[in-house]
């Protein structure tokens, strides 16, 4: 459980709670269970996230060299 104590300054204490919650995941990782996706589709999203990321990676490399 993700607690923030507040010290007078409310505002303050929202931003460093939303701040801790987003360095969890604790929203992205509610999104994701929002709606049930087959085990395919899983598969499916992974591979594309991975083939987008190894051409960044092989882009970045290139502009290196």
């Amino acid at each position: 459980m993700t607690e923030v104590t507040v010290k007078g300054n409310l505002d303050g204490a929202l931003k460093k709670f939303k701040q801790k919650c987003a360095r969890d995941g604790i929203l992205s990782e509610a999104k994701k269970r929002k709606f049930y996706d087959k085990p395919g589709v899983i598969r499916r999203e992974e591979k594309k996230k991975n083939t987008i990321n190894a051409k960044k990676r092989n882009n970045k490399r290139n502009r290196n060299d």
